[in-house]
């Protein structure tokens, strides 16, 4: 028997009836009005519930040209379950209620044979919202389309290991087959979140809690894995994401094309104007092969 990751959020997060489902997803995706790249390597996605994010969702991945990959890596932070490690499904396929898809196996084993991942129990798969919000927007963007997919969990790396997953991770973006999704939120910022700062400079909350996550957009977008990490030693900005989203910076560093990544797209869940307030800030990004020939930036 295959093992089966259920849908486990359906219903809750989003909608579990699947003809409304493709309707949200078509309507926001048309809404977004994004012309599909296959210059396009990757996307930096949010991952909250469809009621808060699903909309800004489409900006990322309304990029993705289904005809020109046939494999998706998904990079998700580990919410639920500690691990100092990377881990990796037990899965053969991963349920939505619009279709299901299915995983690559054989990659997944390649990857299980370097030893350096542990594998997922299916009750630590299945409570990670990272992996399931992005499930449904494959599946729909990549509809009459073969596509297999390899869950990654990412755990809570020291630096060295974020930079040995990135080189390890890093020759697979340079098959003009694969994609990567990078599942990640912004700033939660309120006194629930445990992170309030604010700098008074920037006027309101809000503003304040904006110019901090594109600061760090802003260096992400100059690809410094180093910087990315001085940055969040200093602010401690609580970007759930902040551990995929380095692997990501350091593969970016070990692959032989020159990829640069772009933000185009910001939002808050609401406007802080009190520290009684609280809000989640939703972005996405691209990754996009740059054919200028320029030299990589290296540190």
């Amino acid at each position: 028997m295959e093992v089966v990751r259920r849908a486990a959020y359906a219903g809750s997060w989003y909608t579990s009836d699947a003809r409304k489902l493709e309707e949200e997803l078509d309507g926001w995706l048309r809404e977004a009005g994004i012309t599909k790249n296959p210059d396009v390597r990757a996307i930096i996605a949010p991952h909250a519930g469809y009621m808060h994010a699903g909309s800004y969702a489409a900006y990322a991945f309304g990029n993705i040209d289904p005809a020109s990959f046939s494999r998706v890596f998904l990079l998700s932070p580990s919410h639920r379950y500690y691990t100092a490690k990377c881990a990796l499904t037990k899965a053969a396929v991963y349920s939505t209620p619009i279709g299901d898809l299915r995983v690559d196996q054989e990659v997944t084993e390649e990857l299980n044979g370097t030893r350096k991942f542990e594998l997922m129990d299916l009750s630590v798969d299945e409570a990670e919202h990272g992996f399931e919000m992005l499930l449904p927007y494959l599946s729909k963007v990549f509809q009459g389309h073969t596509v297999k997919v390899v869950p990654v969990l990412i755990g809570s790396l020291d630096f060295e290991n974020e930079a040995m997953y990135g080189q390890l991770l890093g020759k697979y973006l340079d098959d003009p087959k694969n994609f990567f999704v990078v599942s990640t939120d912004f700033c939660h910022w309120g006194s629930k979140y445990k992170y309030t700062y604010y700098d008074e400079n920037h006027g309101a909350i809000h503003k304040s809690i904006e110019a901090l996550d594109r600061m760090g957009m802003e260096i992400i977008e100059v690809g410094t894995p180093n910087a990315f990490s001085q940055y969040m030693q200093e602010y401690k900005n609580t970007i759930c994401g902040r551990h995929p989203i380095s692997v990501f910076l350091h593969m970016l560093k070990h692959c032989s094309m020159n990829v640069k990544v772009k933000f185009t797209r910001y939002d808050q869940s609401s406007k802080c104007c009190g520290m009684e307030d609280s809000s989640v800030s939703y972005a996405c990004a691209v990754a996009k092969v740059d054919p200028s020939g320029e030299d990589k930036k290296k540190e």
